[in-house]
This record gives structure tokens, sequence and C-alpha cells, in this order.
């Protein structure tokens, strides 16, 4: 986002304390080391760079986690997202483009899941989500906010021609996980359960690459001149079976690994995937790489030449 931003000829200022992101990943925009929970030294920021707009990326995304340590992703994506509202209310800031999640419906009633099906989330991650947005809403009402709440489907890919990728430690996305396994730096790429619904009985997930979530931000950002409040599923509208996945690995990158078939993961719709009219409609969006296979090349071009992620 922070590179789409400067070449779109925005001036990017990048508020991190770096417990989850690499530096090394700004490219040399505007840093500032600080912590969410710091109110004073947000108020600070944002005065000081004259900042028109924030962009909030800075939520804990793990789901098992998020039910064994629920406070803390209470902490940090509700706590902290209010206290960065706060902030922009004292410095003046009113523009606001939130990172929410396709979590926010739990197990949807149906697929392509649109935005107005109910939000039934059935995790801490999925229910902090969804508190942050209706925070947003309610501080809409008020006059002092105009905000865009981006509910993501899979994340995925590298940007920038590829030079910008996924490095979470631990990492836990299927396909960094897969890639690793093809580089042999896993010992296997586990499958949870086999036994679904679905053509080849493995999950369907609707993978979006990073450049074009990046550019619907974008677009809700403009638009939001316009209407204080937006709310966007963005998606492919298509799905991809965990096998699919794999297997399109396995092209790219020419390697073949073990594949383990293990039980189901309590709470793993078999079917997720994004009804992303809205978005096409309202904001002009469209998917520039669709193909699962492009999504995966890209991947494969940046882990391969960055086999131990970004540098400390």
């Amino acid at each position: 986002m922070v590179a789409l931003l400067a070449v779109e000829g925005h001036e990017p200022i990048v508020y991190d304390n770096l417990s989850k992101g690499h530096k090394a990943a700004i490219q040399g925009a505007t840093f500032v080391k600080g912590d969410l929970a710091d109110l004073d030294l947000l108020v600070r920021t944002l005065k000081q760079h004259r900042i028109e707009a924030v962009m909030h990326f800075a939520a804990f995304i793990e789901v098992g986690e998020s039910v064994q340590q629920p406070l803390r992703y209470y902490q940090n994506n509700v706590c902290n997202t209010q206290t960065v509202l706060a902030a922009m209310e004292a410095a003046g800031v009113d523009k606001f483009v939130f990172s929410s999640t396709a979590a926010v419906y739990g197990m949807p009633q149906q697929v392509p899941i649109t935005e107005d099906l109910p939000k039934q989330p059935i995790n801490p991650y999925g229910e902090a989500k969804w508190a942050s947005e209706r925070m947003c809403h309610w501080q809409a009402r008020t006059g002092r906010l105009c905000y865009a709440a981006l509910r993501y489907f899979n994340a995925c890919g590298a940007g920038a021609g590829s030079q910008l990728g996924e490095d979470h430690r631990p990492e836990s996305h299927l396909i960094p996980l897969i890639i690793q396994a093809a580089m042999g730096k896993r010992p296997d790429i586990k499958v949870f359960g086999t036994d679904y619904p679905t053509p080849d009985g493995t999950c369907i997930r609707d993978f979006i690459h990073i450049e074009d979530l990046c550019r619907a931000h974008l677009l809700a950002l403009d638009r939001l001149g316009e209407e204080n409040e937006l709310v966007y599923n963005l998606g492919n509208g298509s799905g991809y079976s965990v096998r699919q996945v794999i297997d399109t690995v396995r092209r790219v990158s020419g390697q073949d690994f073990k594949v383990t078939e293990v039980d189901r993961r309590p709470g793993d719709p078999a079917v997720l995937t994004a009804d992303s009219t809205k978005a096409r409609k309202e904001l002009g969006w469209k998917t520039r790489y669709p193909d699962l296979r492009t999504i995966v090349e890209s991947a494969w071009i940046w882990h391969t030449s960055h086999p131990d992620g970004y540098p400390d």
C-alpha cells in the first residue's frame, strides 16, 4: 500500500511498532516507530505530518491465537483502534480506511457473500473486527468521521513487481506455507479435511491479489469525500480449493513435496467466496490479477528471492 500510494502521488507516513511489520518493506518512506496505544504520540504524528487520511492495517490476524488469547485481540484490535479514532478526532483528521475481514460473517448463510448478510462472527478475531466497524459507524454518525470498512477475503501474492511479499513469523497463510514446502523449508503441507461437499473434497477460498486489494483502498479513499460510510467485500468472487492451490504451486515451482491429510479444523466452512459487485459498481474497481497462477507466480518470485524474508 505504501508503494502504491507513493506511485499515485501521495506522501505516505508509516506508523508501526514493528511487532509484526518489517521496516525494510517500506522502502524509504517516512517512518515513525510508535505503538497504537500511545495517544499522545499518535496525535503529535498526525499534526506534525499534516495527515489527511489514515489507513489502519495494524491488527492481529490469527484466528486460532484469538481463541487462545481473546483479551490480547480485544486490546489491540478494538481498544487500539479506539485510540486511533480518538487521536484522529483530536487532530482534526476525518478520513479513515479500515482493514476489516470476511470473518465478520462467521458461518455465512449463503455464498457468494454479500455485504448485507448477518454479521455472526464465531471467534474473537472476527468479533473484534466487527466491534471496530460498529465503532466507526457510530463515530461517523457524529459527523466527525468518514470511513470505509473493507472486508478482505484471502489476501495473497506479491506486489511492486514481486518486490514486496508476505513475511509472517510464524507463517499461517496457505500460499506461503505451500511455497515453503516447495522450497524445502518445511517437511510437508497439511490439508485440513478432504471430505467437504466440494468438487475435490477440500475447502474453497477466495484469493485476492494484494495489488488488487490496495487499488480498492485508493478508490475508497477518493470516494470518502462524497460519502461518510462505505462498506465493501473485496474478493475475486470465484474460489479455488486447497488442492488447486497445491497443484498450482507444484506447476509454478516445478517442485514436488509431501502433502499430509489430517482432520478438519472446527469452524472451517466448506466454501467462502465474496460477492464484490458493490465495490465494482460503486468504486469502479476491477481485479487485474484474478488468475491463481499469476498470484502464485508473483509470490514464488518473492519467496525464492527472499528465502529468509525481509532483513531484520
